[in-house]
């Protein structure tokens, strides 16, 4: 039992990286910042503190209500105590709850026809750089949403000089 709730630990560590666009530890990091969780743990309950700490990558485009459901699953997933973390179908489920936040999203984006400030912005400028601003994506960097499964994108071209 005590593996399980150690694998619930890990995969909190993972999708804190995947978040933050960070490393668990990194000694290049500033001091008091080495250890991601330590660092993190603090502003994982508060919603600014969330935004504040996503992987600047993402540029804003993603449903700040679904980085604060995952905020609160990985604070579930690394408490001290294996006990008090939750089990790995509560963690699917938790993670389906999430992505339905963001289908919603899409969902009331393609209703309206008319994204809200950052998405919006998003799309203008993919757009202007000849993009697909209507191709589906994933709030994860290199990655696109397809259905249910997410697949690596093509590398961009390399433009000529």
């Amino acid at each position: 039992h005590l593996y399980v709730k150690s694998d619930v630990y890990g995969f909190g560590v993972v999708l804190l990286e995947m978040m933050t666009g960070q490393r668990a530890l990194d000694p290049n990091r500033p001091s008091g910042q080495h250890n991601l969780v330590e660092w993190t743990k603090p502003m994982l309950g508060d919603r600014r503190k969330v935004v504040s700490i996503m992987d600047p990558r993402l540029e804003g485009r993603f449903p700040s209500k679904a980085a604060v459901a995952a905020a609160r699953l990985v604070m579930r997933c690394i408490e001290s105590e294996p006990k008090h973390r939750p089990h790995m179908r509560e963690v699917l489920e938790t993670l389906e709850s999430i992505e339905d936040i963001g289908n919603n999203d899409r969902q009331r984006v393609a209703r309206s026809g008319e994204p809200r400030g950052e998405e919006r912005s998003h799309r203008r400028r993919h757009h202007l750089h000849g993009q697909n601003p209507a191709g589906g994506h994933s709030p994860l960097p290199g990655r696109m949403d397809h259905g249910h499964r997410r697949l690596h994108a093509a590398p961009s071209p390399v433009r000529a000089r």
